[in-house]
């Protein structure tokens, strides 16, 4: 069973929804984050889903390649994340995974698991949900097809970008751990797994770009404000 946060109350007309894509280390989770907390919107990392269940299926001891064990563990994955900028984490049971979910582990399979049809129904259907059932005036949701699969008719839809270096310092930065070579190397393999399902390196019609290569992170994150207030003006 699949549970999200429960509002006091489901507004009377569905929130404003901000669909925001883009490839690995582009900064969709921490500006959309950022953007969703100054707007005062709920915020969706819908990458953190898949990376949940991907961390589901290792935690198991099943073979994230193996497409019909992944589907058969749909019904089990017992999995809730919240939607407040200012709390947020990731639950997949009684286990807290918000930090887990990130470790290179889980990077390099979450794409395996990620590219299976029914997982993506199985999940785009509860995006869907938190969409239209979150009590903030508005909700930033972010992933690689919120623009063209999830929420094609959201009124504000961002490809967010930068150069490829410039995305890959920005991954080693938040993974000091790891060696710069390496966190590059899983950036590129990810974006090349994740492109056989989706295109989010191009904007599709009516998607707006934001390319952050030269910004910082406070001026993308104005950047993109920017783009939901001027939809709305």
């Amino acid at each position: 069973m699949t549970r999200t946060e429960s509002p006091a109350a489901a507004p009377a007309v569905p929130a404003v929804v901000v669909a925001v894509d883009g490839p690995a280390g582009s900064g969709k989770s921490s500006v959309s984050k950022a953007a969703a907390r100054r707007l005062g919107y709920a915020y969706l990392d819908t990458g953190a889903a898949y990376r949940a269940l991907a961390w589901f299926v290792v935690e198991r001891g099943l073979d994230p390649a193996d497409a019909h064990t992944v589907i058969d563990s749909l019904p089990d994955f017992d999995f809730r994340i919240g939607t407040d900028p200012d709390g947020y984490h990731v639950f997949v049971g009684d286990h807290d995974v918000s930090g887990a979910i990130r470790e290179p582990s889980i990077s390099a399979v979450v794409s395996v698991v990620a590219r299976v049809p029914a997982v993506r129904e199985f999940l785009t259907a509860l995006f869907r949900r938190i969409m239209v059932t979150t009590a903030r005036p508005g909700i930033v949701i972010e992933g690689r097809d919120i623009t063209t699969v999830v929420a094609p008719d959201a009124p504000v839809r961002i490809l967010l970008t930068a150069a490829e270096e410039v995305r890959m310092a920005r991954r080693s930065a938040e993974l000091t751990s790891h060696s710069a070579a390496v966190v590059g190397e899983q950036l590129r393999s990810r974006d090349r797994a994740d492109s056989r399902v989706v295109d989010f390196m191009n904007a599709a019609d009516g998607v707006i770009t934001v390319d952050s290569t030269d910004l910082d992170f406070e001026q993308t994150v104005d950047a993109v404000i920017e783009v939901v207030r001027e939809a709305h003006a």
